[in-house]
């Protein structure tokens, strides 16, 4: 197989594209610094882009490797033709591969084996032909030995059958048409377990007697029955067309063809079919299904953590984390607009205590002391008795304050980590999290990325995945957004820092121990210094990590010490200097650098400088050290607070899309309980999928269609609704 012709046609990208990006990779670049420094090699292929190739590069090469192995199992058994040789050569997936190989591949015995060892082969040929004289009994006769362990006729010929069915079923052909007509035409199928489990409702309900179409059932609801299943609740099974199947195998073997052995050959069919071929198509089908929504929910998941990730930091504010709680009280600690911690303690205005008057003296005081700009508060356990305590206190002492809700998922998992413990030795595990409560509003990125990325619990169905391939995925998310928003090398943790394309967990811990021990870095350069961090690792992080007021203006910003003399020349055309990124004088600049873009491709040859590189160093220079989650819509923040029992139908409120799944989205409409935009209730127009309409975070107006005070569940639209 040519990969790299191969992975050009998949991926629809030129075949130069895909031989430089494979040089790339084997060279062990990263891929967000391919994406952003090496544009001219791949002719700008985006990241996305760029992480589908590595996967597919793994994925074929692995194939590669198991084709050889194959291979020479194959050619050890003396069994290797050149037909055979060019059939495993062409094999494109591994399921084909594994067919073609399965007569060959060595297993423990089976009743074919113990029949050929029993000498009942020629049997076996003599009803597959059908061309015999004497009737079936009459030439198994031929085979009774007490000595073979053959002691009647029946014996002979059920053995002559078990080797007719092991044949048919290790025909690569024969599989490949089942696995595809039971897909085109089978059904999964779905009831519960136990008569009493169907009486009782649970959110399995609707699996308690359902069917749907292999071909068209949607991966959630995969999802959902495996979980179902795994969980015991439901049984959970494949139906096919089996009376067809048996059709077109008996065909195949000719059994109208050859009356005198047809119903031996029916036997033999019947047996291959539901015993040895159905059960592993099944397991096969389902296996496949089930990698296919997975594969669909790590996308979403990917999708949400992206967007999470990138949510715009709330700057310049100090910020009161309110992590809540009943019995063990809410914990509270302030932060300052840098994330240094002013202050911590803990109040008891939640059950059983409900101390509510002592804990909001306390509160205030805080808030006047360090002059308090925004309430966070975390969304778990106690959060909607915390919540209604918050806005009823500002609304009646008319306090100048607002508050937000965090989604707090993962707290618990970080504040009980090591690198809390290391961040916050004197802090316990509350105090920790509402730290994090409170620095997850004022920079969601740098403190997200101290959490297992599965912690955080944004998509469906998480932890029914591969887990190695759910965590393989994320953290490429979590790098991504790490190096398109850049790090400031002299105040980011050790676990910001390790996202950073280049440096790993080592060189991490060594960057801060260098900070510590000669102060903050004064220019790129000095990354050198650093112990482990080598020429390669240098030239891949050195345009992410950001120095602010070094000795290098250009440290500053995302220009590649590589392409600093283009950005100097740049400046100096324009009728700039370098101080004049430093003042912040860039907006005069911008326009000059606007009009140079005119006749791009004359002055990128001037310049010796690749178009795409000249370009990314002119958008940067407009803006130096711009931020890409500046363009995201602001979080909304509130004073008041809305009760379930307000609710009606047909009510407008405003709300902030807070999880997207296969089926909708969940929108915090601010009571507490987010309320489901099913898919077919997100836009005039028809949309495959959730995000085609909406992202995480996006600030929504939404119509309340419906309320069920029961079950908690809140129906929403936004269809009719106008959109700001």
């Amino acid at each position: 197989m040519n990969i790299v012709e191969k992975i050009s046609t998949e991926l629809e990208i030129k075949t130069w594209q895909a031989e430089a990006v494979i040089k790339l990779i084997d060279e062990g670049n990263t891929i967000p610094f391919i994406a952003r420094y090496r544009k001219e090699a791949t002719g700008a292929m985006h990241d996305d882009v760029l992480r589908r190739f590595d996967e597919r590069l793994r994925y074929l090469r692995n194939l590669e490797e198991r084709k050889t192995t194959i291979l020479a199992s194959i050619e050890e058994q003396g069994k290797l033709t050149d037909e055979l040789r060019k059939e495993i050569e062409e094999a494109e997936t591994a399921v084909r591969l594994e067919d073609i190989y399965r007569p060959y591949k060595p297993k423990r015995r089976t009743r074919g084996m113990i029949a050929r060892e029993r000498g009942l082969e020629p049997l076996a040929v003599y009803i597959f032909t059908g061309k015999g004289k004497d009737p079936v009994p009459v030439e198994a006769a031929k085979y009774v030995s007490a000595e073979n362990e053959v002691p009647d006729v029946q014996t002979a010929i059920a053995g002559a059958e078990d080797i007719i069915a092991e044949t048919l079923s290790d025909s690569a052909e024969l599989r490949e048409w089942i696995r595809r007509k039971t897909y085109r035409e089978g059904s999964i199928v779905s009831a519960a377990k136990t008569k009493q489990q169907a009486e009782e409702r649970s959110v399995y309900d609707n699996y308690y007697d359902y069917s749907e179409s292999l071909k068209s059932i949607p991966g959630h609801r995969i999802l959902a029955l495996n979980r179902g299943e795994k969980e015991k609740i439901l049984n959970v099974r494949l139906e096919a067309p089996d009376e067809e199947i048996l059709q077109y195998m008996e065909k195949r073997l000719g059994t109208d063809k050859h009356p005198q052995t047809s119903e031996y050959l029916k036997a033999a069919c019947a047996y291959a079919y539901k015993r040895l071929i159905a059960p592993s198509i099944e397991t096969e089908l389902r296996n496949e299904l089930s990698d296919k929504a997975e594969d669909g929910a790590i996308v979403l998941f990917r999708e949400n953590l992206r967007q999470l990730l990138m949510q715009p930091p709330i700057t310049g504010k100090t910020v009161l984390g309110w992590d809540p709680a009943f019995r063990t009280g809410c914990k509270i600690a302030v932060v300052d607009p840098t994330g240094k911690v002013l202050d911590t303690t803990v109040v008891f205005p939640t059950a059983p205590q409900n101390r509510v008057e002592e804990a909001m003296r306390t509160i205030e005081a805080l808030i006047r002391k360090h002059k308090v700009d925004i309430i966070s508060l975390g969304n778990g356990t106690a959060s909607r008795e915390s919540e209604q305590i918050i806005a009823s206190y500002i609304k009646k002492d008319s306090l100048p304050i607002q508050y937000i809700i965090v989604n707090e998922a993962g707290a618990s998992v970080y504040s009980a980590s090591e690198l809390a413990t290391e961040e916050f030795p004197n802090f316990d595990v509350g105090q920790r999290s509402a730290v994090s409560m409170a620095r997850r509003l004022q920079d969601p990125l740098a403190e997200l990325v101290k959490i297992d990325p599965k912690s955080i619990g944004v998509g469906q169905y998480q932890h029914d995945m591969n887990q190695s391939k759910l965590s393989e995925q994320l953290t490429s998310v979590v790098e991504d957004c790490v190096n398109s928003v850049g790090v400031d090398v002299n105040t980011a943790s050790y676990s910001l820092l390790s996202c950073v394309s280049g440096i790993n967990k080592t060189i991490a811990k060594n960057i801060v121990a260098y900070r510590e021990q000669n102060g903050a870095f004064t220019s790129r350069k000095e990354l050198l210094k650093v112990s482990k961090l080598g020429p390669k690792a240098y030239e891949q992080c050195a345009g992410f990590l950001r120095i602010r007021d070094g000795k290098e203006a250009l440290d500053a910003t995302s220009v590649h010490p590589e392409s600093y003399a283009a950005a100097k020349e740049l400046l100096k055309l324009s009728g700039y200097k370098e101080e004049d990124i430093k003042n912040g004088n860039s907006s005069r600049l911008a326009a000059k650098l606007k009009e140079a873009e005119k006749d791009i491709t004359a002055l990128a040859e001037r310049m010796n400088v690749g178009v795409y590189t000249l370009k990314d160093i002119i958008n940067e220079l407009m803006k130096p050290g711009r931020d890409p989650r500046e363009d995201v819509p602001a979080p909304v923040l509130r004073s008041d607070v809305l009760d379930f029992d307000d609710l009606k139908a047909d009510m407008e409120l405003q709300g902030t899309v807070r999880n997207i799944v296969d089926f909708g989205a969940f929108v915090d409409i601010g009571v507490h309980q987010d309320g489901l935009v099913h898919i077919s209730q997100l836009s005039e127009r028809f949309i495959k999928h959730p995000l085609d309409a909406v992202h995480l975070g996006d600030v929504v107006r939404v119509r309340v269609l419906s309320v069920d005070k029961e079950r908690k569940k809140i129906a929403l639209t936004m269809k009719g609704v106008p959109q700001k």
